[in-house]
Parts: structure tokens; C-alpha cells; sequence
């Protein structure tokens, strides 16, 4: 199997395949136990392999990495333990001479509390230029002992932190959605726009292909910042519909007064025109967890963002009648801006598919899984739906996103020693909730090698289970029915049959578990239930899981050469 070609012509991310990269836990160059540029520089070939078009580098830039590289320090360094701009350059043009492209993270809700920025902030004091490029606000109460209001962090806990002043008596507080050491900017400073603008050219001076944009959907919050009471059901990091606090005067209903606020579009309007300033048709890709479909469409109207992650899609269960309806209301609501679909089943923020296919009752989405979590996953069938899952997505038009290691069926490592975990979730929430250590554990190369090929060291920055080695990418190259092998047969067949640029004609059912379309010249059925169904007419392209004759088993897709009349 063949490596990719780079897309060429127009609008190139309208049907890539774009491949995340977790840079802490993909390839250790120099042997810390840590994923460093040179590590990925070294095993790009692979992802060539593979077929993908484009590759999604989590951040790597100069932080304390108190949130894992998400609380930056310097947007225009290479964070030390990562290596350095050099090997950033290394990378780059390794990457392009391989046709794959480069996409890099930008996180402009907050900054580290190590930034300069906000040390200077710290020291101007309340009122002064400085203070007003972060949400600082008088605390409420007799002496301002009371939070400005009360909002919860993202990781737990309150969004709220008291300063100190000079003289040691309590000053103002900052609002941080996320960690404490993450403050949030205030977007209404054009300051904060300029810098911001800086940063973005310094990358794009540097040949970067786009921006995936971290919590793309926050840095505006409603005016006057009023209380919020979250619904209980509700992700923490926005997309459901709720109402403020009462006595609130305000249209209802509301998003979060923090999330998804009219004013972040007037930002990405801005950014379009300074990435239309650079030739080669550069992307912004947003993470912004917005409900409805119909309102996240606004994020990639014509003159604001290229993508969008569909995380309606991502937080689908494996039901049949549930997909199809999250399939066709995503086509409806990109296409009606003229935008296409962007399918992602994992991400470095959320339990790994092979493992959230899996899961039962309450926790079908993955939610807050710790401790005390009742039905984790059977890794079994979690394998056997992820597998389907992904034949399903990839058959699918528009643009898709992979998260490294899915494409060897890795599932979420939930028994990972607690003096081991990293995540602020985990001591945010004093125990209760894993976060997302489970999903970011160092991925397996070889499987006799230390750290099984992840490190040229011993040791890497999180355990790998023991189990991995079985999964190892040396153990399912070139094997038949591996879960590799399926990646690189869907990526191959994906290309040659047009997919991305198809469109999705539904076919009579074959049951209620059970969903069939064409797409171009493919017929795409695939099986949610238990029971096993007869597959229409044509010839098998591909399929998740063994067929016996014409039969397609539970939990398993497939895809057939359509016949035509």
C-alpha cells in the first residue's frame, strides 16, 4: 500500500485525511521519556504509509506544561523539552517532502500565568493597561472576598482566583475557565488582537499550512459576566442550551455567557483575512463544542473558519437511527453555508473510541469517567465497534480527522497508577474524574523494544499497559485484518472511489440496526446491532470484520462495489 500524494488545487481541506499528533506521546528522539519534534521528524514515513494528508501538532511551544503545553508561556518558542525551532523547521520540510501538510495549534483563550503578559499584569495593578488585556474584576461581598461570580472551572473547582498585592493584602481576581494557570484573555482589548495577529504571521512565515484553534468558541464572554448555573447534563465544555441564573434579565434559552458568544466571529472574520494574506490556501480548524449543528455551522461560514470538529458526530452513540440522523443534520448544516463535514471519532481531550463504543448507561459519552465509574468498556467489543465506527466515518464526505494510535485500536488505558496521572482533572476534582491521562498515553511502535519503540529510553512520561504490545505497530504491519491494515485499505479505497467529494444517498433498510448508503460508486452498510444481516449485491472492498459469504456479523461495516442498473 502506497503512501499519499499531497491534494492539490483549491480548498485541499475540504477532503483530507488530517491526523493529530499529541507531541508528548508520540516519539522520543532523545530519550528523556518525553515525544519530542525530532521524534515525529523520524517517523513521518510511517504516517506517509499510512495515507494520510496532513498532520495536527498539539501544542509544542515554551510552557511550564502544567496543562500538558495548553498553558503557553512564549506562542513563538518551541518548548525545550520538545526541542527547538530548528527542529520545528526540520520537521516542516520532512513533512512537505512527503506531501503531508502542517497544521499547528494556537490557544488564544488563555495564556500561561508564567507569560510576561500576565506578570506584567500582575505587577501594574488594577486599572492599568496591562491588567486590561486578562479578565480581572473586583470580588463581591464587604472587602471583595466573594468571586465575581460563580462560574466553575472546566477542570473542577472554582473559575475564579484571588491576587495578591504588593503589600500582601488581597487585590483583584482573574477569571480562568481552566486551570489557575491558565488566565483568561479579555478579547476586548485590541491589544490582545494584535499580538494574537503577530503570532499567527510568525507561524505562517514559517510555512504552516493553518491553525487548529484551541476552545474556539470561548475568549468572549457576555457583558457584565453574569452567574451561570450549568444543567447538570451538560458538558463542561459547553454545547448545551441552558439559562442563566434567575432574576438574569436575558433571552432564554442561552448558552453558557462564557461559550460560543456572538463576538468570537468578528476574531475569526479578522484571522481569515490575515491567512488569505499567505498563498497556498491555509486552514482554521475550530474546536468549539456548540449546539446545534445549525449554530457550530456559523464558526466556517465563508469568511470565518475552513473546519469545524463535529463533536455532535464524536459524541454519537453506536445506534443506527442515532448516526443517521447526526449524518444527515451535519451535511444539511455545513453544506447550507457552503462548508464541508469535519467526522472525528477521538481526540487527546476525550476517551479514545475502542473504549467509549463500549461503554453502558450513563456513561455512553465518557464523561467524568473515574473511579468510580460503573460499566467500563469491554475491550472486546470496544475494538469491534471502533473498527466499524471508522470504516463508517471514512467512507463519509467531507474532511475527517485521526487521533494517533486509533488506527492500531488503542483503547483507553483507565488503570494507570495514580501517582502517575498529570491531568489537572484528576486533582481538581480530588479523585472523582480520570481526565484525560487515559487518552494520552505514549503510543507503541515495537513491540519487543524498551517502552515498546515510543522512546530510545526505557521509561515513558505516562505507563504504557502491558497489553499494548499486542497492538504495537510492528505486530499488525502488513498482517491481514489488522487494525492497520484496515486504516490503510479505507484510507486507499477512500482516495481512489472519490468519497470525500461524494454525497451520501440513503438505501432501502435492511433493519432498524442497520444503516446502507451510496456514496459514488460504494455502497456503505453498516451494522449496529447484534444480529447478523445479508449484504446487498457487489463485490466487498473492504469490511471491519470477517464476512461469512455474504453475511455482514454485528458491530461491522462494509463496503461493496455498487451495482448499477
Amino acid at each position: 500500500m502506497t503512501g499519499t500524494k499531497l491534494i492539490s488545487g483549491a480548498e485541499w481541506w475540504r477532503t483530507a485525511v488530517i491526523y493529530q499528533i499529541y507531541p508528548r506521546s508520540f516519539a522520543d528522539a532523545n530519550g528523556d521519556g518525553m515525544g519530542d519534534l525530532a521524534g515525529i521528524s523520524s517517523r513521518l514515513p510511517q504516517l506517509k504509509d499510512l495515507g494520510i494528508d496532513a498532520i495536527w501538532l498539539s501544542p509544542f511551544y515554551t510552557s511550564p506544561q502544567r496543562d500538558a503545553g495548553y498553558d503557553v508561556s512564549d506562542y513563538c518558542d518551541v518548548d525545550p523539552l520538545f526541542g527547538t525551532l530548528d527542529d520545528f523547521e526540520v520537521l516542516q520540510r520532512t513533512a512537505h517532502d512527503l506531501g503531508i501538510r502542517v497544521i499547528v495549534d494556537i490557544v488564544p483563550n488563555h495564556s500561561s500565568s508564567d507569560h510576561g503578559w500576565f506578570q506584567a499584569a500582575l505587577a501594574a495593578g488594577p486599572g492599568s493597561e496591562e491588567r486590561a488585556r486578562y479578565t480581572f474584576r473586583d470580588g463581591k461581598g464587604k472587602v471583595g472576598e466573594l468571586p465575581p461570580n460563580n462560574w466553575e472551572s472546566v477542570f473542577g473547582g472554582p473559575a475564579w482566583t484571588r491576587t495578591t498585592d504588593p503589600d500582601g493584602t488581597p487585590g483583584q481576581w482573574y477569571l480562568h475557565l481552566f486551570d489557575t494557570s491558565q488566565p483568561d484573555f479579555d478579547w476586548d482589548s485590541e491589544w490582545v488582537r494584535e499580538q494574537f495577529r503577530a503570532v499567527l504571521r510568525f507561524w505562517l512565515d514559517r510555512g504552516v499550512d493553518g491553525f487548529r484553534v484551541d476552545v474556539a468558541h470561548g475568549m468572549i464572554k457576555a457583558p457584565g459576566l453574569p452567574d451561570y448555573t450549568p444543567p447538570a447534563e451538560g458538558g463542561s465544555m459547553g454545547g448545551a442550551p441552558a439559562t442563566l441564573e434567575p432574576g438574569i434579565s436575558a433571552e432564554s434559552p442561552v448558552t453558557a455567557p462564557y461559550w460560543a458568544q456572538d463576538g468570537v466571529h468578528e476574531i475569526y472574520r479578522d484571522w481569515h483575512k490575515v491567512l488569505a494574506e499567505y498563498p497556498g490556501d491555509r486552514v482554521l480548524a475550530a474546536e468549539a463544542w456548540v449546539d446545534p449543528l445549525s449554530k457550530m455551522a456559523k464558526w466556517v461560514r465563508p469568511d470565518e473558519m475552513h473546519q469545524a470538529f463535529n463533536f455532535a458526530y464524536l459524541e454519537t452513540p453506536w445506534n443506527a437511527a442515532k448516526l443517521k440522523s447526526v449524518i444527515d443534520e451535519s451535511i444539511e448544516a455545513f453544506g447550507n453555508v457552503g462548508a464541508p463535514s469535519t467526522w472525528v471519532l477521538s481526540n487527546h481531550d476525550v476517551v479514545r473510541h475502542a473504549s467509549r463504543l463500549a461503554l453502558t448507561g450513563e456513561n455512553l459519552q465518557g464523561h467524568g469517567i473515574g473511579p468510580k465509574t460503573v460499566g467500563l468498556p469491554n475491550t472486546a467489543v470496544g475494538l469491534r465497534r471502533a473498527r466499524a465506527a471508522s470504516a463508517l466515518m471514512l467512507s463519509l464526505p467531507g474532511s475527517s480527522y485521526l487521533y494517533q494510535g486509533e488506527e492500531l485500536g488503542l483503547p483507553e488505558a483507565v488503570d494507570l497508577p495514580d501517582y502517575a496521572r498529570e491531568d489537572p482533572t484528576w486533582f481538581r476534582t480530588n479523585g472523582e474524574r480520570y481526565g484525560r491521562d487515559g487518552c494520552r498515553v505514549p503510543i507503541p511502535w515495537e513491540a519487543a523494544s524498551a517502552s515498546f519503540g515510543f522512546s530510545t529510553g526505557a521509561q515513558s512520561w505516562l505507563p504504557q499497559p502491558i497489553a499494548w504490545a499486542g497492538l504495537a505497530r510492528d505486530q499488525q504491519n502488513g498482517v491481514a485484518g489488522s487494525t492497520l491494515e484496515l486504516y490503510k485499505l479505507a484510507l486507499s479505497l477512500r482516495r481512489e472511489h472519490s468519497l470525500a467529494s461524494g454525497t451520501v444517498e440513503w438505501l432501502e433498510s435492511l433493519g432498524s440496526d442497520v444503516m446502507a448508503y451510496r456514496n459514488g460508486d460504494v455502497t456503505i452498510v453498516a451494522n449496529t446491532g447484534a444480529a447478523s444481516v445479508q449484504l446487498p449485491a457487489g463485490d466487498v472492498l473492504l469490511a471491519s470484520e470477517d464476512l461469512v459469504g455474504r453475511t455482514l456479523p454485528g458491530d461491522a461495516t462494509a463496503w461493496l462495489r455498487a451495482v448499477t442498473a
